[in-house]
């Protein structure tokens, strides 16, 4: 008989559960991780990972396309849909293989199906509703199913799904959510995208890019909402060069479906008009997945649909924690991982520092990218900050030009009493891999006197990370 008894159990194999599954590992603990579906959760199999395959061939499409700016000449270009679709999950597959291996070789225990809490510390599993999507099927000997588990330690890891807004339910056939649109059995000639979040604006620029008339409509009166105003300006700008329409401060009021074909009712302010399209992907945000757990029978606290924790991802209930998507924004991957840590280190007893959300990155993978952390101009300054701006333009960079990627701007918000960076916006090419230098300097505290004299090497873009910088003081040098 299986030993059911566990130091940690972890509901949930995405990024956010399989990385503090393995950590536990590491920390010593006998570790069980409840997955219902697949390993990787969504980021892996329906998101992060698929989506940035499918946005790779588009850009090699795209460059293909402009062959002649590079000197180069290429006939008869073309896609074939399915290929493009096929390379996408296999990517996924192999990554699911990957954490699969990871699992085993650090002996965590997977076992499947669906959990529900049934008091403290006791969690029941049942058999999946869910098609099962395993690495090895069936599932290799030793694997768990259904049962009663315990557990000192339950980490909630359940993730999110897409939030379906009255009027734009998903049908899977002619309004899609993430799932149909990352998987097209041919392209639409006509798209409506609903929501310029990064999800949405991803798509967007994917389909557009893959010869689709795109349309994007967003409530709010500028395109990915969370960026700084400038920095989404500015991609906004670019979009449009691309052929991508937007509908800002619009909401769609109505749609209309016919056999093959959607028929939108576009609202902006007291004006209305009328736009059909093959297709619309409802990219409205994600919900937590709190359903169905047992939470309301142990008393555990939510708000705005999310479980309420501290900064390290301990709940209301002893014993009890959560993390991810769960437990609140930022949703994003990276964040659910680094939370995992955290977590398990704190259980362990380790000197663990709590989550700091206001220095975890933001990505947005369209063309071009976007990339942020920490405080926009307007959130500094309505802090009350004191603020030092700093700019600089891809035009201005000798890597960029050679590059044939000489639209994007860098910018950075300094603390003008101390010194701090308190936040940085790109736009541009590989911005998305740069930001990370900004991370690490805000997580070490480092001001602009540091930044300054750092020595940043030549011919790369992240030079223009260090004239950003240099601007702020009056110091720029190639601008």
């Amino acid at each position: 008989m299986a030993d059911n008894n566990f130091d940690v159990l972890i509901i949930g194999a995405g990024p956010g559960g399989y990385v503090t599954a393995i950590r536990a590992a590491q920390l010593g603990f006998k570790v069980g991780l409840v997955e219902r579906e697949h390993l990787g959760g969504i980021c892996l199999n329906w998101g992060c990972i698929p989506t940035k395959a499918l946005l790779r061939s588009a850009e090699i499409y795209t460059y293909m396309n402009h062959a002649a700016d590079y000197g180069l000449s290429v006939d008869n270009i073309k896609f074939d849909a399915s290929k493009v679709v096929a390379r996408s999950r296999a990517v996924s597959a192999r990554l699911t293989m990957g954490v699969n291996g990871l699992l085993k070789k650090n002996k965590v225990q997977i076992i499947w199906g669906e959990a529900k809490l049934t008091k403290p510390g006791e969690v029941v599993v049942t058999d999946s509703k869910k098609p099962i999507v395993q690495p090895q099927n069936p599932p290799p000997k030793g694997t768990l199913g259904a049962g009663t588990y315990t557990a000192k330690h339950i980490i909630l890891a359940t993730g999110a799904r897409p939030r379906v807004l009255p009027g734009l339910e998903h049908d899977g056939k002619l309004v899609w959510s993430y799932f149909e649109a990352m998987v097209p059995a041919e392209m639409p000639k006509s798209l409506l995208v609903v929501g310029s979040g990064a999800i949405g604006i991803e798509f967007a620029s994917f389909y557009n890019a893959m010869g689709v008339d795109v349309t994007v409509v967003e409530i709010m009166d500028q395109i990915m909402p969370v960026e700084d105003v400038e920095i989404s300006k500015f991609a906004q700008k670019q979009l449009e060069k691309h052929g991508l329409k937007f509908k800002l401060s619009s909401k769609v009021a109505s749609l209309k479906k016919s056999a093959n074909s959607v028929t939108a009712t576009i609202e902006q302010g007291d004006k209305k008009e009328e736009i059909t399209v093959d297709r619309v992907i409802a990219a409205t945000g994600v919900v937590g997945n709190i359903e169905g757990l047992g939470l309301e029978t142990l008393g555990v606290k939510i708000e705005k649909g999310c479980v309420v924790t501290d900064g390290f991802g301990r709940t209301n209930v002893a014993g009890l924690y959560a993390i991810g998507d769960v437990a609140g924004p930022p949703m994003l991957a990276h964040k659910a991982e680094h939370e995992g840590v955290i977590c398990v280190e704190k259980i362990k007893g380790l000197d663990a520092h709590p989550m700091l959300k206001e220095q975890i990155p933001g990505c947005t993978y369209c063309h071009p990218q976007v990339a942020s952390v920490g405080l926009t101009e307007a959130k500094a300054k309505a802090a009350g900050f004191e603020v030092k701006i700093g700019k600089f333009p891809f035009v201005g960079n000798g890597k960029a030009i050679a590059l044939g990627e000489d639209q994007g701007l860098v910018k950075t918000v300094f603390d003008a009493k101390t010194g701090r960076l308190l936040g940085a916006h790109m736009v541009g090419a590989e911005v998305t891999e740069l930001i990370q230098g900004y991370v690490i300097a805000m997580g070490l505290e480092t001001t602009e006197a540091e930044l300054i004299h750092t020595v940043f090497p030549h011919p790369t873009l992240s030079e223009m990370m260090h004239e950003s910088v240099l601007d702020a003081y009056g110091r720029v040098i190639h601008m």
